[in-house]
């Protein structure tokens, strides 16, 4: 909605980079806060929060521009980050493949570190998608209204509001789109405070991690109809990140079902 978010010296200040920025330096905090808490060594964590951020950015981007290519149009293009364009799937593997090098290295138990780390990821992914709102991408399909200046307008219609973006957005200006990068938000926002919420009452680790999972997986699905930026695929009808979100939905129960009962073998 607003890409710059000011100008010093000729130097643009990008609304996306910061949004972003905020969203890792709380993940970073609360991760910190919520080792600390579990006797985890924080510089370690430090370390190895660096290497899935890292390697989450390097495949986020990678994977944008192979789904986005018409978006390139010179060198510049490929770096150029601040401008929005990473998705969160190639981030997800990224970062995963960096987490799992650090967790090797320093020998963290691995259920553990994912409950801590999903909670994590959640507040920064919420955050981040204020960024893609600023920025115009991850933008929604047309949706059926009459004002086209630019701003959020309510609506009597699901979802109740819409979002129509000015000239020099990455989305179409000027057309009203359902307001995907918001619902996003609200929904990984909603995801954090439950995941923070059975963190405490957890009842064997992992299961915040799986528990995830879940929840994302069933929120990306829902989203991806309303979505404006992936193509479904033919003849299923479904998008490569429904895809990816049935995958973790599924994985998400085999992981209760596989812990659960480790579980209850140990204690036997």
């Amino acid at each position: 909605m607003f890409p710059v978010l000011f100008e010093v010296f000729g130097i643009k200040i990008y609304t996306y980079g910061v949004l972003v920025a905020t969203g890792v330096f709380l993940a970073y905090f609360l991760l910190l806060r919520l080792g600390k808490r579990e006797g985890l060594n924080t510089n370690h964590i430090e370390n190895t929060m660096l290497l899935a951020l890292i390697f989450g950015i390097v495949v986020s981007r990678i994977t944008y521009i192979v789904e986005h290519p018409e978006q390139i149009k010179s060198i510049t293009d490929v770096f150029a980050i601040w401008h929005g364009g990473l998705t969160f799937f190639g981030g997800l593997i990224g970062g995963i493949v960096g987490a799992l090098i650090g967790i090797y290295r320093y020998r963290f138990p691995i259920w553990k570190t994912a409950d801590l780390s999903v909670i994590a990821v959640a507040i920064a992914h919420s955050i981040g998608r204020l960024g893609c709102t600023s920025a115009g991408c991850c933008y929604g399909k047309p949706f059926l209204a009459e004002d086209i200046n630019p701003g959020i307008h309510f609506s009597d219609k699901f979802p109740f509001f819409y979002v129509v973006f000015p000239e020099g957005a990455v989305a179409p200006p000027y057309i009203p789109l359902y307001p995907t990068q918001l619902m996003e938000f609200l929904g990984l926002l909603a995801i954090f405070f439950i995941l923070l919420f059975f963190y405490r009452r957890k009842p064997f680790d992992g299961f915040v991690f799986a528990l995830y999972m879940l929840l994302y997986g069933a929120l990306r699905f829902f989203l991806e109809f309303y979505r404006g930026v992936t193509p479904p695929i033919q003849p299923i009808g479904l998008t490569w990140n429904q895809l990816v979100s049935i995958f973790m939905v599924i994985s998400s129960v085999a992981f209760m079902v596989m812990l659960g009962y480790e579980r209850k073998a140990k204690k036997a």
